[in-house]
């Protein structure tokens, strides 16, 4: 429950779902890196 939390939180205060938001989409799957620094939609971009 509290992924679901921290998730929420990003998503309802930050502006880079703000797109995600007006499709009717939930903006999953995304990954948070850095405590909100950086919030990526396509996973194919993320690096290890």
């Amino acid at each position: 429950m509290l992924n679901l939390k921290m998730f929420l939180k990003y998503r309802d205060n930050y502006e880079v779902f703000k797109e995600v938001k007006e499709s009717g989409r939930v903006g999953l799957p995304c990954i948070v890196v850095n405590n909100g620094e950086e919030i990526i939609f396509d996973y194919n971009e993320f690096k290890i």
